[in-house]
């Protein structure tokens, strides 16, 4: 039989209504005692409702989610937010709930696998983390099911963009119109940074083209100002690129205004292009060059991945989304002095 909440206040010396109210974050409770009652939850791997749990066949319906961007830009991410909503809206019609997972419980502060026991989460989707941090990794080496999105990890079920080829399919794009000084603006190391810019080192040998070292430079993504700091590097050197390829469509209004501000046309004089595909980017003039990103779909794809694993139904380790070169008006033919080899 299961740690019952009667043991873990006999265990900590405390009424169960105190610990009670130190599970679920009551303000009355002082932060020593919520301390001592999760250290004790650790030690005795008591785990919250576990007779409420086997009446409903062992699963709470709920799904965990764990997200967070170097943007720390939350639930505003333009890319992400697409795909934890359409994640949600597949959750709910199969039944489950969700809950964000995060550090806080009530005032105090405890690791993203406590706070997934607490909620008693039957599963966790996890998105645009640091897979280095002990936590995150405390998460996915659990006995909980996983799923990624965007990034591999040590096996886990993950579902990705294509985006390895979505920069094949800007590069032949922009080749096919003369360019051949291509820039590439990428975001900063990770699993999907480090993929994407992989393919444009091996777009550019394919196609014989001599990348500059001084082509190739980081950016925060969404981070329009740094984006515009770079793309001014780009413009003043003596040889420009004819074409910037940008790490997403956010950054593409940086690089904008960088453009205006040394005189120069978009795309007369250089073209500009993005990755996401981003629907409000496209209402700009002149509508963006982009790569699109299946957002909604991924976001679906990750909940039926995710309920698959917990309900112990046969899954892919993996799901790659294709993606779709949308071809705006920002890429143009190259300057013809830049066109040879």
């Amino acid at each position: 039989m299961g740690v019952t909440i009667r043991d873990l206040a006999e265990y900590c010396g405390l009424s169960v209504s105190a610990v009670s109210k130190a599970l679920n974050g009551y303000s009355d409770i002082s932060e020593a005692t919520r301390q001592a009652v999760l250290t004790a939850v650790r030690e005795l791997d008591y785990h919250p409702n576990a007779h409420a749990r086997a009446l409903k066949g062992g699963r709470s319906y709920n799904l965990g989610v764990l997200f967070s961007d170097d943007s720390q830009s939350g639930l505003t991410h333009p890319f992400f937010s697409t795909v934890l909503e359409h994640f949600k809206r597949e959750a709910e019609q199969e039944g489950y709930d969700i809950t964000f997972i995060g550090h806080r419980m009530g005032n105090g502060r405890v690791t993203y696998l406590d706070h997934c026991q607490y909620r008693e989460v039957d599963g966790v989707c996890m998105a645009c983390l640091d897979f280095d941090d002990a936590e995150v990794r405390e998460v996915a080496e659990s006995e909980l099911p996983v799923v990624t999105i965007d990034r591999r990890f040590q096996g886990v079920p993950s579902v990705m963009s294509d985006n390895e080829g979505g920069i094949r399919a800007l590069m032949d794009y922009v080749y096919s119109l003369g360019h051949r000084r291509v820039a590439y603006i990428h975001g900063p190391s990770s699993a999907v940074s480090d993929a994407r810019l992989k393919a444009f080192r091996e777009s550019a040998e394919r196609l014989g083209l001599t990348v500059p070292p001084e082509y190739l430079l980081p950016c925060r993504y969404t981070d329009p100002e740094n984006a515009r700091a770079i793309v001014q590097v780009l413009l003043s050197l003596p040889q420009r690129p004819t074409c910037i390829l940008m790490c997403d469509d956010y950054n593409t209004t940086g690089a904008k205004q960088a453009a205006v501000e040394a005189g120069v046309n978009i795309p007369r004089d250089v073209s500009l292009a993005g990755f996401d595909g981003l629907s409000q980017m496209q209402n700009f003039s002149p509508r963006l060059t982009t790569v699109y990103q299946d957002a909604p779909r991924m976001g679906r794809e990750a909940a039926r991945l995710l309920i698959a694993r917990i309900e112990n139904r046969p899954v892919s380790e993996s799901i790659i989304v294709p993606v779709r070169l949308l071809r705006g008006e920002t890429v143009g033919l190259a300057p013809r002095a830049a066109k040879t080899v």
